[in-house]
C-alpha cells in the first residue's frame, strides 16, 4: 500500500534497513515484509521543513505575550541548560541511594516553596494547575472524612477559573456559585447566605481573575473557619503577590502553585507543568505520597503518611519543570518581591493608558492583570473583542485572553508580566490605540484581520468542524 505525503521527493535521508542485524530469533509472523510508508526527504530538507513550521508559530521570543491569568513570562535559557544536565536524566525507579542529587533538589524546592507560601507541608507530585486543584479538593474531602463530617458543598465565586468548579465536582463536591459585588470582589453578604454545615470549602484566587485583590480576604477566612470550613487558594495569580504577602497570612488552608507560570517554565501547547500543593499543619498527613525527607545523612522518599490520599501521579510528574523552577527561584532570591512589584506596575501602567479607549468595567487599582472590554467598539462600530484580538496579531502581539471572566461581556484580560520593559509596553499601547481608532475610521480593516500572519482570517466554525490537516506550502 503506497502512502502519500504532502512532502516526499524520493530522497532518503536515512536507511532504516540493517542487513547485518541478526533477527532470526523473532517469529516471522511479527516481522514486517514491506517497506515503511514514510516520507522520503533528505535530512537537510526535513530540517528546513520543521524550521519553517517553527517560524510560522508565535512565541515569547518573537513578541509580546500578554495572555491574562497565564503568566507567559520569559523563561531564562539557563533554565533549559540546567534541566538538561546529565545528572538529572535518571530513571524514576532509581534507588534513593543513587538519586541523592535529584532528591536533594526536590527537598530544597519543597522548603523554599513553603517559605514563599507560608504553608507547613507540600507535595511536588501534581503535574498541572488543574491537577493541583483536584489534589487539593481530594485532600479537603479526605480531611472531613477523617474527622467524621460529611460536607458536600464547595463555594466558588462567579469570576473563578473554569477549572475550579470542574475540580470540585471531580472530587465529589456540589458547587455553589456566589456573585461578585460592584467592585469585582466576593460579595460578603452573598457568602453568608450560603454558609452552612454542608460547606467544606471556598475556592478563591487572590488577586482574582479580574486582577483585583480581595480586600476582605481576612473577613472571609474568619467566616469560613468559624463555620468549620476550609479555604483553598488557586495560585494561578501568585505572580502578583510574592514577597508582599502569602496565602497562609490570608488564612488559606490549601494552596496550589503553577510552577510553570510563576516560576518561568514555558507551558504553551498543553505542557509541561507542575501544580504543587501546599497545606497547613493539620492537613500534612493527607498529602499524596511520597514526600521527600532528609534524616541528616540521606534524602529519601517517605511513603508512610497516616491518612494520605495516595499517589496522584506516577513518580514526580514533570521533574524537569521542578529543576527549572528551582533554578529560577535561586537566581531571583529575595528579588522575587521585585518580580511581583514590576508585574503590578506594568499592569497598572497599561490599564491607565488604555481605559480612555476601551471600556474598563472595574476602575480599581489592579494587581498583575486587568480586564478591559470591546463593548464600546461592538456597540458603535460592530467590531467585537474577537476582531480586536485578531487585529493585535498584525502588531506582533499574541492576543490576550478574551471573553473571560464570563461575568464581563466582551472581555480582554491583559497580563504584561514583569518581563517586559516600558518601550515594549508603549508599543502595545500604540497598537491598541490604533485598533480603537481603526474601529471608527475603517472597521472593515479590523473585521478582516489578521493580514500579515501565515494564516489569514478564517471561518472558525468551519475550521473546527471540518479541519484541513494537509500540509500546504
Amino acid at each position: 500500500m503506497k502512502t502519500i505525503f504532502e512532502k516526499s521527493n524520493g530522497n532518503d535521508g536515512i536507511n532504516l534497513t540493517d542487513s547485518v542485524a541478526d533477527i532470526t530469533f523473532l517469529p516471522k509472523e511479527i516481522l514486517r515484509q514491506d517497506k515503511l510508508g514514510l516520507p522520503q526527504l533528505s535530512e537537510l530538507e526535513v530540517m528546513r521543513h520543521y524550521k519553517k513550521l517553527s517560524d510560522m508559530n508565535f512565541c515569547i521570543e518573537k513578541g509580546f505575550y500578554p495572555l491574562g491569568s497565564c503568566t507567559m513570562k520569559y523563561n531564562p535559557k539557563v533554565n533549559e541548560l540546567l534541566a538538561n544536565l546529565d545528572g538529572f536524566n535518571i530513571h524514576p525507579n532509581t534507588e534513593d541511594d543513587d538519586a541523592q542529587g535529584c532528591l536533594e533538589l526536590m527537598y530544597n524546592l519543597q522548603n523554599v516553596l513553603l517559605e514563599i507560601t507560608g504553608m507547613d507541608a507540600v507535595t511536588l507530585q501534581p503535574s498541572a494547575g488543574a491537577h493541583g486543584e483536584m489534589t487539593g479538593m481530594m485532600i479537603i474531602k479526605k480531611y472531613f472524612e477523617t474527622i467524621g463530617q460529611n460536607r458536600t458543598k464547595v463555594i466558588i465565586p462567579d469570576s473563578a477559573h473554569g477549572t475550579n468548579p470542574a475540580s470540585a465536582k471531580m472530587a465529589g463536591f456540589d458547587v455553589v456559585e456566589i456573585k461578585s459585588n460592584d467592585k469585582g470582589q466576593i460579595d460578603i453578604e452573598a457568602l453568608k447566605q450560603v454558609l452552612n454545615s454542608d460547606v467544606a470549602a471556598i475556592m478563591m484566587t487572590n488577586p482574582n481573575t479580574l486582577g483585583i485583590f480581595e480586600e476582605k480576604v481576612l473577613e472571609i477566612s474568619e467566616l469560613m473557619h468559624k463555620n468549620g470550613s476550609l479555604l483553598y487558594y488557586d495560585g494561578a495569580n501568585f505572580n502578583a503577590i510574592m514577597g508582599y504577602t502569602n496565602p497562609k497570612l490570608m488564612g488559606f488552608d490549601v494552596v496550589h502553585l503553577n510552577l510553570h507560570k510563576t516560576f518561568s517554565t514555558p507551558h504553551g501547547g498543553g505542557g509541561p507543568g507542575a501544580g504543587v500543593v501546599a497545606v497547613t499543619d493539620k492537613l500534612k498527613d493527607i498529602l499524596p505520597v511520597p514526600i521527600i525527607k532528609f534524616n541528616g545523612k540521606k534524602y529519601y522518599r517517605e511513603y508512610n503518611l497516616q491518612n494520605s490520599i495516595g499517589n496522584v501521579k506516577d513518580f514526580f510528574g514533570n521533574f524537569s519543570v521542578l529543576v527549572r523552577a528551582y533554578a529560577y527561584i535561586l537566581m531571583m532570591g529575595k528579588n522575587l518581591k521585585h518580580v511581583s512589584e514590576n508585574a503590578v506596575l506594568n499592569a497598572n501602567y497599561l490599564k491607565e493608558k488604555l481605559k480612555k479607549y476601551y471600556n474598563l468595567p472595574y476602575d480599581e487599582p489592579c494587581m498583575h492583570e486587568f480586564v478591559i472590554t470591546g463593548e464600546k467598539q461592538k456597540e458603535e462600530n460592530g467590531v467585537s473583542t474577537l476582531h480586536i484580538a485578531k487585529a493585535l496579531m498584525d502588531g506582533n502581539t499574541h492576543p490576550p485572553t478574551v471573553y473571560f471572566p464570563l461575568i464581563v461581556h466582551e472581555a480582554l484580560m491583559i497580563e504584561p508580566t514583569e518581563s517586559e520593559n516600558k518601550e515594549r509596553l508603549d508599543e502595545f499601547v500604540q497598537t491598541m490605540i490604533q485598533i480603537a481608532e481603526e474601529c471608527k475610521s475603517d472597521p472593515q480593516k479590523v473585521l478582516s484581520s489578521p493580514h500579515t500572519t501565515p494564516v489569514k482570517k478564517i471561518d472558525e466554525v468551519t475550521a473546527a468542524r471540518h479541519p484541513d490537516l494537509n500540509f500546504k506550502e
